[in-house]
């Protein structure tokens, strides 16, 4: 992560320190379960770092609109918990056996425990937003929950295949990541009780700055060092994931490497140095740059969608964490 991009991150958490403070044990209290198993798993994968960033921007949000209560605290700790969710189960579809250089749920409980916490946090965030009976913030959680679900089973069906599209690609990242920014960008808006316009625009920043920071995600997995993107590099590649830098390199590849790619991801052989190979191609066939480009534009669309919002030092940041977000190593 560039150093601008870590001191805008610093600025967020001084903005809502307070705030986060109380969202984090909101968090754990609303762990608490009589099965044993609920709050030790739970608490394995919270405890492994992250930039909060999602709790962070429903926080930031409704600061940004002058919301005065603690109820943006909670509702930052649903926003965790269904993150949380997406993560046990991404890493049992994906098999993945680390996360931010710790070994994730699925390598310690075994595939089963994971989904079943899993499915226990979907249904405690319903609980929590049902108790609190704001069904505008309910209907954004269900809406979201049924996007990122159609993302998860659409990155599926993709998963191996080569001919997908770039707008495919952007689809599942739209369903699979952004949506979940974009829904805790809105709650933070409908908290403030801001206008339907102003909701608007919030959403649409979430979307674009969530689409930007997959993109950069999928870009780092061939360009990163494992040590600081906190996974090994390749795993997508490994898994075969069709991401934009191998949808960019493939469609502007010559025959044998065309041919690589079919070896690779639809038959799944992968030999020694397969990976190497890849990195390489990749790179002569500017499919990084390429991405990126794409990271950038999200990023400033992020932006300009907060143009017509009033000042604040929130939007300031907002705006700075888009711009910068491009920049980071993880």
């Amino acid at each position: 992560m560039s150093l601008q991009t870590a001191d805008i991150l610093a600025h967020l958490h001084d903005l809502v320190g307070q705030d986060l403070t109380l969202a984090n044990e909101m968090i754990i209290s609303q762990l608490e379960s009589d099965v044993e198993m609920i709050p030790l798993l739970g608490q394995h994968i919270i405890d492994g770092g992250g930039k909060r960033l999602r709790p962070i921007l429903t926080l930031v949000t409704a600061r940004m609109f002058g919301y005065q209560g603690n109820s943006h605290a909670l509702m930052a700790a649903v926003v965790e918990f269904i993150h949380t969710a997406t993560l046990l189960h991404d890493d049992v579809v994906d098999g993945s056996l680390t996360r931010r250089g710790r070994s994730t749920a699925n390598s310690v409980w075994g595939p089963k425990a994971p989904v079943l916490v899993g499915d226990y946090l979907f249904s405690r965030s319903f609980q929590i937003l049902v108790a609190e009976g704001d069904l505008a913030i309910l209907k954004i959680m269900a809406d979201a929950c049924a996007l990122i679900s159609e993302g998860e089973v659409l990155q599926l069906a993709v998963s191996h295949d080569l001919q997908m599209k770039e707008e495919t690609y952007l689809e599942v990242v739209a369903r699979k990541t952004a949506t979940l920014f974009s829904a805790a960008c809105e709650i933070g808006a409908v908290l403030g009780q801001r206008p339907a316009s102003e909701v608007r625009a919030m959403a649409e920043y979430g979307l674009h700055f969530g689409t930007a920071y997959q993109v950069v995600d999928d870009t780092l997995d061939y360009a990163a060092k494992a040590e600081t993107l906190g996974k090994s590099i390749g795993d997508d590649f490994q898994e075969g994931k069709v991401t934009l830098p191998m949808i960019h390199a493939y469609a502007n590849g010559r025959p044998e490497e065309r041919a690589f790619w079919e070896q690779c991801i639809e038959q799944k052989q992968r030999p020694d140095g397969s990976l190497e190979r890849a990195i390489e191609i990749i790179q002569n066939r500017g499919s990084l740059e390429y991405a990126m480009q794409q990271a950038k534009s999200h990023a400033r669309k992020a932006g300009e969608a907060l143009a017509r919002l009033a000042d604040s030092p929130e939007k300031t940041a907002l705006v700075q964490l888009a711009e910068f977000s491009v920049d980071r190593e993880y």
